[in-house]
């Protein structure tokens, strides 16, 4: 099982990573729907808050299921999300 984890890219590199962190450790605490059991981890990258909305609103169009993790220093506005579910929207989608 697949871990797909997206992470805005106008972040800074160590922002990237820690909230790829803060999504991974959301998607285990609040993610009821999680079959992922510390399998493969995919990272993807997203351009901006703007581009991450738009994908989470195909994602909730397909019925995928995700979680999001908000950032409170900056805005409570969202960084990452996580989903165990594939969804051909990641296939175009660059690695981290």
């Amino acid at each position: 099982m697949k871990l797909y984890v997206i992470v805005r890219k106008d972040l800074s590199v160590s922002q990237r990573a820690v909230q790829a962190g803060h999504a991974v450790a959301q998607f285990l605490l609040y993610g009821p729907f999680s079959r992922w059991k510390n399998g493969t981890l995919i990272y993807l990258g997203i351009k901006n808050l703007k581009r991450l909305e738009k994908l989470i609103y195909q994602l909730k169009n397909n019925n995928i299921n995700y979680v999001e993790f908000r950032e409170p220093d900056i805005g409570n506005q969202i960084t990452a999300i996580a989903t165990d579910q594939h969804s051909e929207l990641f296939e175009r989608m660059r690695l981290l």
